[in-house]
């Protein structure tokens, strides 16, 4: 009989990282993500680890700088403005090709914001953040399970690809406690380290270089950069997707608020109404493939964001204008009900099967 756990979600990524190999982290307290310093303060000691609490978020992603360029396996967790802080440290992390895991479990914002659950930081963590020119994996779990699974695969991206891994969340799915299976990751054929700064006597020097003063060997490192970013679009992107075989109007949506209109979906389902739904559990790379796919027989896109509309700007890139694309949004963290998604999604559905 496979034994789950009642845990939190902060606890539940956590864990989920040290199983998968993590043996350092280092990071500062803000508020939805304590429990994540709390829990790794704990456990760390426990299986020959260290959790730093470091003075702050900006001394924080330099840590994990540090460890990354030596090889370790290393993550951080922030909220908020502790996000927008660690920013400069994510551009150095990208132009190094250091892999580091960084959980947001993401706040209303601007500004100092409240503890309400937002996806306002969409933006940030899927565009870069930081400046310059470079993206980050970003993972969108949308359940506590799927939050721990998905922990194991942001390191081996990470690994795999030499860049830094976002898991977005927020403040609901952080808090949020549900059964939980530890499972095993599927092994994945990464390459080994033999780029990290080591310090082995005697050994080959390794130096880990991020930028180039001289224009062409700038250019090429550029270029090879947006070739390995090209590569992983191609390969990476992954999604949910539900009856899509025969839907007039599919419903874009990601995290909590994607949990929140799958049961939308299901329930329009019920009704008669032909409605299908892409959940982007990567958010970069976007999964613009299933919604290519989608497509050729829906008539009409509707995104649903607890923002003001930020996840739409993607879609409607993936659409390329061959349809249109609607928003429904809740602001001031807010989150949207089954209720009112079920009653936006009946309009709709009337609306485009009178396209025909």
């Amino acid at each position: 009989m496979v034994q789950k756990l009642l845990v939190k979600g902060n606890e539940a990524i956590s864990e989920a990282a040290i199983q998968a190999g993590c043996r350092l982290f280092f990071g500062y307290p803000i508020t939805p993500s304590n429990e994540i310093i709390e829990y790794m303060a704990r456990r760390m000691p426990e299986v020959g680890g260290s959790m730093t609490q470091a003075e702050s978020e900006v001394s924080a992603i330099y840590m994990l700088l540090g460890a990354a360029g030596a090889g370790a396996r290393v993550m951080t967790g922030t909220s908020g403005c502790g996000f927008s802080l660690m920013q400069e440290g994510m551009s150095f992390l990208a132009a190094y090709d250091l892999p580091v895991v960084v959980v947001n479990v993401a706040r209303l914002g601007p500004a100092l914001g409240n503890l309400d659950p937002s996806q306002g930081d969409y933006f940030q963590m899927v565009k870069g953040g930081g400046h310059g020119d470079y993206y980050n994996f970003c993972l969108a779990p949308a359940g506590v399970q799927e939050a721990a699974d998905l922990m194991a695969l942001a390191f081996d991206l990470a690994d795999q690809y030499r860049m830094p891994a976002v898991i977005a969340m927020d403040g609901v799915l952080g808090q949020m406690m549900e059964p939980v299976e530890f499972r095993k990751p599927e092994p994945r054929d990464l390459p080994p380290k033999t780029w990290a700064a080591r310090g082995k006597r005697g050994g080959p020097k390794h130096d880990v270089v991020g930028y180039n003063l001289e224009t062409a060997a700038a250019e090429r490192r550029a270029i090879m950069m947006a070739e390995k970013y090209d590569r992983i679009r191609e390969t990476e992107q992954r999604w949910e997707e539900i009856a899509l075989d025969d839907a007039d109007l599919v419903v874009v949506a990601f995290g909590t608020c994607g949990r929140i209109a799958r049961s939308a979906v299901r329930e329009a389902r019920s009704m008669g109404i032909k409605v299908g739904m892409i959940r982007p559990i990567t958010l970069w790379p976007f999964p613009t493939k299933p919604i290519e796919a989608a497509l050729k027989t829906a008539k009409g896109i509707l995104v649903a964001e607890m923002n003001m509309g930020q996840m739409i700007e993607d879609v409607r890139l993936a659409v390329n204008g061959k349809a249109p694309v609607w928003l429904h949004r809740k602001l001031g963290g807010i989150m949207p009900t089954t209720e009112e998604l079920v009653e936006r999604i009946r309009l709709l559905a009337g609306e485009v099967s009178g396209n025909d």
